[in-house]
């Protein structure tokens, strides 16, 4: 019987015949959205980044707040990926798609850098914001304590506690930090392109928010596999444990959500984005198979426009940027 974990029989070098077709299909998805940052043009956001009337100074707070976020929370994503699960996930086929998440991981953060230098940002402000602004540390350094222990020296996924303490590092990245941090800022840059103001910035936020979204997949199939394959952990005190830590989440988010956006843009305003978070944390929580917390609606339906349909891109000719579909994505 295939383990996805703790089977020293596998050769991690040898990825035919496959067990796991899921994940080869996330790392076909992912192939298929291939795109970089500098396909999207960035002269209109220069210019209305330039203008004293163009963006209001709510507008730019919530801009600088979003990119202060993405531009380290990215690299920590990459690092947990290369630094903890690839070495405790031998499966091929995972360790394949691992390594196409890296890279587009390192897309993303490449991505930030291209929008600091396209509007002149001070870096040292930009990538210092996970640790000077409050709202935006108290999100990193919440998934950095799920996943202390299996940085520690010597571990290993032997055994009930710690394959436990192994879907917390997966929870902690995949279920939280990509599935429910991420998706507020995303809503919010989203809106700003829907009113025509920093498109380019935008249009790089709805790339991103797909490969996300294949990411997050392949994080809950990772962890809905480990569960069945090793029913023994997934106990009552252990779900209950997952919900609260999914709930804590979901209130760090909506601090962050007022933090960024504290009066709201044309249409919008803080309380909503907060649905959002309590909505999209409900959709996580029912991924791998644990019970709604909140009951809330979508009050952004045109979200997943961002993620449903097919792009044809408008700079000077079809680039790789026409993403295809990939499935049920995880908007």
């Amino acid at each position: 019987m295939a383990q996805i974990i703790n089977n020293s029989a596998v050769d991690p070098n040898k990825i035919l015949p496959m067990s796991y077709m899921w994940a080869r299909e996330h790392y076909k998805n992912g192939v298929a959205n291939n795109w970089v940052p500098e396909e999207v043009s960035m002269q209109q956001d220069v210019e209305q980044w330039k203008s004293p009337s163009v963006l209001s100074e709510t507008e730019r707070h919530l801009i600088l707040w979003n990119l202060g976020f993405f531009a380290t929370a990215e690299s920590l994503t990459a690092n947990n990926i290369v630094l903890a699960i690839y070495q405790h996930v031998t499966n091929p086929e995972c360790r394949q798609y691992l390594l196409r998440q890296a890279y587009e991981e390192a897309v993303h953060t490449d991505t930030f850098i291209y929008c600091c230098d396209s509007l002149g940002l001070d870096p040292d402000m930009i990538y210092n914001m996970y640790q000077t602004v409050p709202s935006i540390k108290a999100k990193d350094d919440f998934v950095i304590q799920l996943t202390t222990s299996v940085f520690a020296p010597g571990f290993t996924t032997q055994g009930l506690k710690n394959i436990q303490r192994f879907i917390h590092d997966l929870i902690g990245y995949y279920v939280i930090m990509e599935g429910i941090f991420f998706y507020a800022g995303f809503a919010m840059m989203l809106a700003l392109k829907r009113q025509n103001k920093m498109v380019g910035i935008g249009e790089q936020f709805e790339y991103i928010m797909r490969d996300e979204s294949i990411h997050l997949a392949f994080g809950c199939d990772l962890i809905n596999t480990i569960k069945a394959e090793n029913p023994e952990i997934w106990t009552p005190q252990f779900q209950a444990e997952i919900i609260e830590l999914v709930k804590h989440a979901v209130i760090l988010e909506k601090a962050y959500a007022y933090d960024a956006c504290p009066q709201g843009l044309l249409g919008i305003n803080a309380d909503q984005f907060s649905e959002y978070v309590e909505y999209i944390a409900d959709r996580r929580l029912e991924r791998i198979d644990l019970p709604k917390v909140y009951g809330r609606k979508n009050p952004f339906p045109w979200m997943s426009q961002s993620t449903d349909l097919s792009k044809e891109k408008n700079f000077f000719e079809t680039r790789v940027t026409e993403y295809q579909t990939a499935g049920s994505l995880e908007w």
